[in-house]
């Protein structure tokens, strides 16, 4: 039996357990995935001990991702991030497949990534939504709540990237095609960090936020007449991408789409 895992503190609320078992089921695989809470400062201890029982794979969550970095071998993109979120355990090769949860949530959406991208936030999912767009050869402005981060993201993610506080968002979104929120606004309460007058139909918005999964970013974007994909979609992608690293299959996304849905 293989088994792969979750990391992080805390982590009893994650969905990640039925979507991955889903896979598993629909593949035939003999295969376990299981959820692990240690504590703060025995992160290296968890990873290692798992290397040392012969655990396939782990995701890393909140908050280990950046402390990842130092345990792993980051590929390039995780190295830029400066988060890992996926290890290959036995390689002890980390990845991080938010970045790539984002591309393909989006292009899954019929989505060109071409032109501006405007992506709020300068936190964790917002520097791996930075670099994926980034790379698919996007520029990208950051708007996040304290300017200075926003200015730092944009220097690390480099070429034409700019940043802006968020009372520039108007301007920000006139001409851009992608707009993503990679903040937690929108989670807790019914409100949106985007003003619902500076959407556009020639938009395509994703929301991070995945619960809940309409959120007023995208009902504004909607009335706006823009393209709207909820976070569960990148959800779902960054664990099909973590799934095809640690298999070298093609994961069955349909299944695990299901199983994420059906615990939302």
């Amino acid at each position: 039996m293989q088994v792969f895992g979750l990391i992080g503190n805390p982590v009893g609320h994650s969905l990640s357990p039925p979507m991955h078992e889903a896979a598993y089921r629909e593949l035939d695989m003999d295969a376990r995935y299981v959820t692990f809470e240690p504590e703060p400062d025995d992160l290296a201890d968890a990873v290692f001990g798992a290397r040392a029982l012969g655990i396939a794979g782990l995701n890393v969550t909140i908050p280990f991702k950046r402390d990842a970095l130092d345990l792993v071998d980051p590929d390039p993109l995780a190295a830029r991030i400066g988060a890992v979120n996926a290890i290959d355990v036995p390689a002890m090769r980390g990845y991080n497949t938010d970045a790539e949860g984002a591309v393909r949530a989006l292009r899954e959406h019929g989505v060109d990534l071409a032109g501006t991208a405007v992506v709020v936030g300068a936190g964790g999912a917002g520097r791996a939504v930075a670099f994926g767009l980034a790379d698919e050869g996007m520029r990208v402005r950051i708007a996040n709540r304290t300017v200075a981060r926003a200015d730092e993201l944009a220097a690390a993610v480099g070429g034409d990237a700019t940043a802006c506080g968020l009372d520039g968002l108007p301007d920000a979104l006139a001409d851009a095609d992608v707009l993503v929120n990679a903040t937690s606004v929108g989670m807790e309460e019914d409100r949106s960090p985007v003003p619902a007058e500076a959407l556009h139909a020639d938009l395509a918005v994703l929301d991070a936020v995945y619960a809940p999964v309409e959120t007023r970013l995208l009902r504004d974007a909607d009335a706006a007449g823009a393209t709207t994909v909820d976070g569960a979609w990148m959800l779902l992608y960054q664990g099909v991408a973590a799934f095809e690293r640690w298999t070298d299959r093609p994961a069955p996304v349909a299944a695990m789409n299901d199983a994420l849905r059906a615990g939302l």
